[in-house]
């Protein structure tokens, strides 16, 4: 389809959109037009074998011919060498339809019930029955048919190929989801991010140009099918581009839980006669004892036992699982690593790094040569883009640490590029796409590269939302150039703004490539402990704290609740052995100040026991401690506190925490698992000198008495992107400041005046 052509019919359709002003809003007009669009398709496809299909649906009716075998033989004379299942049973065409004006409605509706099963299901998930309501009430439903019927808009197949089709479609997608940003984005990725991916993942795939190499690709979170099929278009070409390699065979997989976004890919697919059933509507992380059986929706992974070659993904940005939480904590609990979430779970408000476990549950094995042939698998290769969360939240020992740290450890992560802000629809944050891959090149393995493409970008004439920045097809080439060329420190020429400008006002040369080795993003979170240090003494200040201890306050307390006489009773003995004890250190020297713990506690006992002896009293240990503790405070000139064996007791206060950078020469994976615990003697084994090393030359200096508590000791793993990047810029001259201050007092005096 020439290029003009193509928009010429989009401009077209777009002016008819326009009809729908007034019941419809602008952001809603794709609620209409996109079922439309394809209502409309399907009828000129469907237009030419018509009469056969009925004839033949009678004819085998009546030899008793039902179910799957009369949608197969009507499928195969409703079109001429369409390889997807699609006919219509209901006798009506547009023409007919416009018809009969009193009963368009109805008709309209009985035209869409008279489809193929699949063909029904897209409309039913798009609920275009209400929308049909709608226009009919409005006085719009005739007018809309009518404009579809326009010679200057010809949909049929002998006008426009599949192929086209599927691409004009995805056109009018686009620009429906950019006018309702505020509904949509939420499931749709700017298409020049997801060529960006596509390119990056494609990027050294020198298998993806054999002749006829098959190769499956696969989106848990398909949305309305973009990158999916610009995935395939990069590979076999659209008419309009020639692919990478025309001669493959691809196979598309997908699911979605968005109702109208499945529907959309549907669409697009059954326009294209591209298979469909390898698309499922439902939950891709699945949800325990799901309501939803009606609908075809499915309530866990669609494809549980299948592997992909490659997989992207836009999973929601900063959106809670809860409503996925117990199918997935089960899943995790009861399968471990023979399930998808073996490395952990990460925080209840965002799922993201779930849907990439679940990706990297779906690679197939890795290769291994052998003398040249391989004996392993295909592997995979896989693009996620994600906000800047999965890099970095999480502390050492958490979920999302631990899953940073299973995928590094297992040399994985390929890349991750850095986008620029305002790029998405729905939000303008910082994006970065993720490259995982199970089959890296020799030169990558055991490596990460980060990109820093956030200068890489363009202002938009008019903003989409919050999407003011775009990626041209310039800032693509450079970014896969540099991810291809895998160069340390490698720099690109970016552009300059000044503040408050929308343009650029010059250009700068930035290191935006940075090579690492895996163990770089490791640390270990080791606990600096410090002696406790008390004084002790009987004032009567400090006696008076006595009533803040729980356990001194809990002796004059109950549960004898039931027996009123008793529980009163012992409230009364409490309190006097209260008021015996405050009498006993109201008797010791409380000028004394003692620096040493076991010379006051030996004091205390002493008197202690005498008193209580003679008031025929007992008291346990917690009321001990507890005086103890209200007659103490710190003091660094006091003895260090020391327990039963002589080791120094730590001070809970002074308590803190170092992350220490991972040995050098320490190989990866490490022995500690995923629990924290199991295989923690095997780590401490290779990681204790390094630590006491640290503790040597960066703390001791500072605090002498300190010490390592390596039995907390633990392992972390953070991408700290935007730290690597980071560029130093000096404030501006003070001289600079003060005139700019200097004009601006002037402005707001010479404005005072006016007003005066």
């Amino acid at each position: 389809m020439q290029q003009n052509h193509h928009q010429n019919l989009v401009g077209f359709i777009w002016n008819i959109a326009n009809k729908l002003r007034g019941p419809y809003r602008p952001p809603q007009y794709r609620r209409v037009m996109l079922p439309m669009i394809v209502l409309r398709r399907f009828d000129l496809v469907l237009a030419e074998n018509q009469k056969k299909v009925l004839a033949e649906k009678e004819r085998l009716e009546a030899r008793g011919i039902t179910g799957p075998a009369l949608e197969k033989a009507l499928s195969r004379i409703a079109t001429d060498g369409r390889k997807q299942e699609l006919f219509n049973t209901s006798g009506f065409t547009f023409e007919k339809l416009l018809a009969d004006p009193p009963n368009i409605a109805g008709n309209v509706i009985a035209y869409i019930q008279g489809f193929s099963p699949r063909a029904r299901d897209i409309f039913d998930k798009f609920d275009f029955e209400a929308e049909i309501a709608k226009l009919d009430e409005a006085n719009r439903l005739y007018l809309i048919l009518k404009e579809f019927c326009s010679s200057e808009i010809d949909l049929s197949p002998k006008t426009i190929s599949n192929l086209q089709m599927g691409y004009l479609f995805e056109e009018l997608v686009r620009k429906f989801n950019e006018q309702a940003n505020e509904e949509a984005g939420d499931h749709f990725t700017p298409r020049e991010v997801i060529r960006l991916m596509v390119q990056l993942l494609f990027t050294d795939e020198e298998g993806i140009f054999a002749p006829g190499i098959y190769r499956s690709i696969y989106d848990p979170t398909a949305g309305t099918g973009g990158m999916l099929s610009e995935a395939e278009k990069y590979i076999c070409g659209d008419g309009n581009h020639e692919g990478l390699n025309p001669d493959a065979h691809i196979e598309l997989f997908g699911q979605e839980y968005n109702p109208e976004s499945y529907a959309i890919c549907c669409s697009d697919l059954l326009i294209k006669d591209e298979p469909i059933d390898n698309l499922i509507y439902g939950d891709t992380l699945g949800v325990k004892d799901a309501k939803n059986k009606n609908n075809g929706f499915v309530p866990h992974d669609g494809h549980p036992e299948k592997k992909f070659h490659y997989m992207l993904s836009n999973p929601p940005f900063g959106v809670e699982w809860k409503p996925e939480e117990d199918f997935v904590r089960e899943e995790y609990d009861d399968q471990g690593f023979s399930g998808r979430f073996g490395a952990g779970l990460p925080r209840i408000n965002d799922g993201s790094l779930l849907f990439l476990q679940h990706m990297i549950s779906k690679m197939h094995n890795p290769p291994k040569l052998v003398d040249g042939i391989n004996e392993g698998g295909d592997g995979s290769k896989i693009a996620v883009v994600f906000n800047g969360s999965p890099l970095f939240t999480g502390d050492a020992g958490s979920g999302e640490s631990n899953i940073r740290r299973w995928i590094i450890e297992n040399d994985l992560l390929d890349a991750i590029v850095a986008l620029p802000d305002q790029m998405f629809y729905n939000t303008g944050i910082y994006t970065y796409v993720w490259i995982v891959s199970n089959r890296k090149p020799e030169h990558r393995r055991c490596k990460v590269q980060l990109i820093d493409g956030t200068r890489h970008y363009k202002k938009m004439d008019k903003s989409l939302g919050n999407k003011r920045n775009e990626l041209a097809e310039e800032h693509i080439r450079e970014l896969v150039r540099l991810y291809a060329e895998h160069q340390h420190d490698a720099t690109s020429v970016v552009p300059v703004h000044s503040k408050g400008s929308s343009r650029p006002t010059a250009t700068e040369t930035r290191t935006v490539s940075k090579i690492f080795d895996n163990h770089e993003f490791g640390y270990l979170k080791i606990t600096v402990e410090r002696p406790l240090r008390l004084n002790f003494q009987a004032s009567p200040q400090r006696i008076a704290r006595l009533d803040e201890q729980r356990a001194f306050a809990n002796l004059a307390t109950s549960k004898k609740r039931k027996d009123p006489a008793a529980y009163q009773a012992e409230i009364e003995a409490g309190k006097q052995t209260q008021a015996a004890i405050k009498d006993l250190l109201e008797e010791l020297d409380g000028d004394t100040l003692y620096r040493n713990r076991d010379e006051f506690e030996a004091v205390l006992n002493r008197e202690l026991n005498k008193a209580l002896k003679k008031a025929d009293l007992k008291v346990g240990a917690p009321v001990k401690k507890a005086i103890l503790a209200a007659l103490s405070e710190r003091d660094p000139e006091a003895d260090i506190c020391r327990d039963k064996k002589g080791n120094p007791e730590p001070d809970p206060e002074l308590r803190d925490t170092e992350n220490v950078v991972l040995p050098a020469d320490i190989s990866l994976p490490l022995p500690l698992k995923y629990d924290n615990e199991t295989g923690h003697d095997k780590l401490l084994a290779l990681v204790k000198d390094h630590c006491e090393t640290y503790l040597a030359a960066e703390v001791l200096p500072h605090v002498p008495d300190a010490w390592i508590d390596h039995s907390k000791t633990k392992v972390g793993y953070e991408i700290p992107l935007n730290r690597h990047f980071y560029v130093y810029e000096p404030p501006r001259p003070l001289e600079e400041i003060a005139s700019e201050i200097s004009q601006l007092e002037k402005e707001i005096v010479a404005m005072l005046a006016e007003v005066v």
